[in-house]
């Protein structure tokens, strides 16, 4: 598909945030290169990666900011979510503790950036029967905090594609006077978010994150934050 650029290329910074192994570099993975294996390394500091896409007539470049779990890099995360337009907090639906912990991923998001970021609860492994978090506790948590929610698989792919356009949507709509996590809707009876139309995807590949197959040699890698 030819990549035409209509416009001044409009950046977005989206931050994943969620502890160790809940998949976030999985769901970046599935997004920018649609595959999965499962095999992939903890993130060590930032990782980052862009996508860019046509929207509307619009040319809108994600920049995809991947943080480590760990407790050890903690103190690098804060300065990245500083200037951030979303925060994307990933929780593993079979791991209890993972969900528990997104209360304090969404208060340091908010100490950040207060109401200027808009933030999303994803809940990942949605493919996996030995689930320990149900879908009712995902959407109470992000209804506790005024958030949007969805449950995805980075495995299968579910939901992922529609969650990033509804995103990227929701980013770029500029025109709305709600509030940047007023601005998604999702259908409560599956998590999954409604969605859009008209929107045609090209991929810009930036730093490489765990790309388990080849790409196109056209493909433009860029450096960018690491730790």
């Amino acid at each position: 598909m030819q990549n035409t650029t209509t416009g001044p290329v409009v950046k977005f910074k989206i931050v994943f945030l969620g502890d160790q192994s809940v998949g976030k570099t999985s769901i970046i993975n599935r997004f920018i290169y649609d595959n999965f294996t499962g095999s992939e390394q903890p993130t060590v500091g930032i990782d980052f990666i862009c996508k860019t896409l046509q929207m509307d007539n619009k040319t809108l470049r994600l920049q995809l900011w991947d943080t480590a779990g760990q407790e050890r890099f903690k103190s690098l995360i804060p300065s990245y979510i500083r200037d951030s337009n979303a925060a994307i907090i990933v929780y593993d639906i079979t791991n209890q503790n993972s969900f528990s912990n997104v209360t304090k991923w969404v208060e340091e998001v908010k100490e950040e950036r207060g109401n200027n970021a808009f933030i999303f609860i994803l809940g990942n492994k949605s493919d996996l029967e030995d689930r320990k978090v149900s879908l009712e506790e995902g959407q109470a948590k992000a209804k506790q905090f005024g958030l949007n929610f969805c449950e995805v698989s980075a495995k299968t792919g579910q939901n992922i594609s529609s969650f990033f356009k509804n995103l990227s949507m929701t980013l770029s709509g500029g025109n709305s006077n709600e509030t940047p996590n007023q601005q998604l809707q999702t259908d409560n009876k599956s998590g999954q978010p409604q969605q859009p139309s008209n929107n045609n995807d090209n991929a810009n590949k930036g730093q490489k994150l765990q790309n388990p197959s080849k790409t196109d040699d056209k493909d433009k890698k860029k450096k960018g934050g690491c730790c």
